[in-house]
């Protein structure tokens, strides 16, 4: 094959075991030899609509087999798969198309309203909705093989991130950068040929894609999809089909540790628990491994695509609440401002080079730049490392608020409230939550003379943000603290109105 990328992936498997399970959706099932056939059939369809190399593809929806049957059409045609984060608003769907320049879109029917609202100024001239006209394109295409020369460092997909200036940022994740994750994985995690994965997080993400499902599917084991989280059906997928792997962030396992029926459900099935996101509190491992349960957690990025650091088994309990050491085709630093090494216990900036970084920001060349330092990339995250070589995240340096495992980034937020007639300042800070982790405030300080309603505030942003990105609280403040130069302190800003009860 001339094809070295994700696109070849279920070819190969279905010449090695094309009677196995690929993938099970509710009553559904794909061997790896028809997801080889119907992945085929797609990218017939798709070049028969003007799809050529370094093209862009859209996919709006939830787990589902026809995401990955996208992404792996994309890779047979050099085109370049972007996923799109079922959880934002229109405007924010239309800027992600319009960025990337997708020509095609791929969405499921509970997305169809949706589209139907984006506005016409993107590039997308062709949409297809998952259901009837979705198969009836693969039904009318050609089995022929495809074999066009994809190489390691072509594109294959851009994931979207919002950086601190709140503009999201596209990475450019390469055919080797996922192929040396998913190596990454299977050595320091043993995913077995007879893996059962339940992909309960979403595929939008660079977890739920990168760090389950695909190693998986390289291995060829078997992925069980669902559309969305919920404690009491996880425990029924994993009795019904016998799931021996999951990954979710720490607000799933709270949940279902939470749930009445953790203590007796049939969890005799699972090899092995991972957990990402944001950091895994100590108590909550506790009580997995309370159960006899192995819960691995790590730290990753999606400009890493993602895994960079990993705790394994072995020093799940005496290391816990660390993240672990780099994965084996990784290499991690702490580092001073100046980029010299940190001493051990001394906090720095966690930096990260390897083959599974991405090349860069679609379209960013100076951000781009900006993110690396003689061939590290800057995670903009704190740490210390411990004698043992253990990192420990610290802090987020770029003030990212992590909530249920979703990244919000102030900024973006903060240039929407200031938009408000009643708002001449604000700033959004991360306050505790037992649900979420932690969940957006936004501290506002009004015009003179206005008295602004915090229900009105907030209301002014639905539609305009992704629902988990609207803050929960609103706090007016008379000023907000800063420094002679006029940098906010935000440090001072958590201390005065961080408090999980508003004041």
């Amino acid at each position: 094959m001339r094809n070295e990328g994700l696109g070849s992936w279920p070819a190969r498997r279905a010449r090695k075991t094309p009677h196995r399970t690929a993938l099970i959706h509710h009553d559904t099932s794909l061997t790896y030899a028809e997801l080889h056939t119907r992945t085929t059939r797609l990218a017939h369809a798709l070049r028969a609509r003007g799809i050529r190399r370094g093209d862009r593809i859209a996919y709006l929806g939830p787990n589902h087999p026809s995401y990955l049957e996208t992404l792996f059409a994309a890779g047979l045609l050099g085109a370049v798969f972007v996923p799109l984060n079922t959880r934002l608003a229109a405007p924010e769907i239309a800027h992600q198309l319009t960025d990337s320049g997708a020509d095609t879109l791929i969405h499921a029917p509970a997305h169809a309203g949706l589209v139907a609202a984006l506005p016409d100024s993107t590039d997308v001239r062709t949409y297809v909705e998952v259901g009837a006209a979705y198969e009836e394109l693969l039904a009318g295409a050609a089995e022929a093989p495809i074999d066009e020369p994809v190489r390691g460092d072509d594109t294959c997909l851009i994931m979207y991130t919002s950086g601190t200036t709140g503009r999201p940022k596209g990475a450019m994740l390469t055919h080797a950068n996922i192929t040396w994750n998913a190596v990454n994985v299977l050595v320091d995690t043993d995913v077995a040929a007879d893996e059962r994965a339940l992909v309960t997080a979403p595929l939008f993400h660079t977890a739920g894609l990168n760090m389950l499902t695909l190693p998986v599917l390289l291995k060829g084991g078997t992925c069980v999809l669902t559309e969305a989280f919920a404690p009491g059906t996880t425990f029924d997928l994993i009795e019904r089909h016998r799931i021996t792997l999951m990954f979710g962030v720490p607000t799933m396992f709270d949940q279902m540790a939470r749930h009445p029926r953790w203590a007796d459900a049939d969890l005799s099935s699972l090899r092995s628990l991972h957990c990402g996101g944001s950091p895994v509190p100590t108590p909550l491992i506790a009580t997995y491994q309370g159960r006899g349960l192995t819960f691995l957690q790590g730290y990753g990025m999606t400009e890493a695509a993602p895994g960079t650091l990993f705790l394994d088994a072995e020093h799940a309990a005496d290391k816990a609440g660390s993240a672990g050491v780099p994965h084996f085709f990784s290499d991690v630093r702490v580092v001073r401002p100046d980029l010299t090494p940190a001493d051990v216990g001394e906090t720095g900036e966690i930096v990260v080079r390897g083959p599974h970084v991405m090349p860069g920001y679609w379209g960013r060349p100076e951000e781009t730049a900006a993110s690396f330092s003689d061939g590290w990339f800057r995670s903009g995250d704190a740490a210390r490392i411990d004698e043992d070589g253990h990192v420990h995240i610290v802090d987020r340096i770029k003030d990212m608020i992590i909530s249920g495992g979703e990244n919000i980034y102030p900024a973006e937020i903060e240039d929407l409230l200031l938009a408000h007639p009643d708002i001449v300042e604000c700033a959004v800070i991360g306050v505790p939550d037992d649900t979420w982790g932690e969940v957006p405030r936004a501290v506002v300080v009004p015009r003179e003379g206005a008295v602004p309603d915090p229900d009105a505030v907030l209301a002014s942003l639905a539609g305009r943000l992704a629902k988990y990105k609207i803050p929960k609280s609103v706090v007016v403040a008379e000023e907000l603290p800063r420094t002679a130069s006029g940098k906010l302190l935000k440090a001072q800003l958590r201390k005065r109105h961080g408090s999980p009860q508003l004041p």
